[in-house]
């Protein structure tokens, strides 16, 4: 076990990171990482681009 929690940061960081490029959407219209999931009208799940506006399913 580490003396301090700051020894196990790099650690932590380096899963996060690797979790996001894996799972990372891009808008189709744009191509930014700016997406934001949201509940669709039928339940269904959508996503809007925060940077373009640009919304799909």
């Amino acid at each position: 076990m580490p003396a301090s929690i700051l020894g196990e940061g790099g650690h932590l960081s380096d899963a996060a990171s690797t979790r996001d490029t894996a799972t990372r959407l891009s808008c189709p219209s744009c191509g930014s990482a700016f997406v934001a999931q949201v509940l669709g009208d039928n339940g269904g799940i959508s996503y809007v681009c925060t940077a373009c506006g640009h919304s799909w399913s």
